[in-house]
């Protein structure tokens, strides 16, 4: 059964060449790769962190609207720890 689903995904652009859109776009297609129908992507901006987490300061927050099964998600979240784009993911079900 398909639920609705927000994902909140810091990117870590350091020492990388792509702009933070390529990024997105990216793991946006990694996401779509593993079954997930993506709705919107929300560009949401560079913020620091309180402390320096892994020898970084701060990172782009993105957005990511989507609707997916469960299992794709468990999917998703084992397929982007895998990349070193990404610095934290966090998932919402939305009502």
């Amino acid at each position: 059964m398909s639920r609705k689903y927000e994902g909140l995904i810091v990117l870590n652009t350091k020492g990388n060449e792509k702009s933070v859109d390529d990024l997105s776009t990216a793991v946006g297609k990694e996401m779509e790769e593993e079954g997930a129908k993506l709705e919107q992507i929300q560009q949401l901006g560079r913020r620091k962190f309180a402390y320096n987490a892994r020898h970084l300061d701060g990172g782009h927050y993105v957005n990511f609207l989507f609707e997916a099964d469960a299992e794709i998600l468990t999917k998703i979240q084992a397929r982007l720890k895998l990349n070193e784009v990404v610095h934290l993911q966090h998932y919402q079900r939305l009502s």
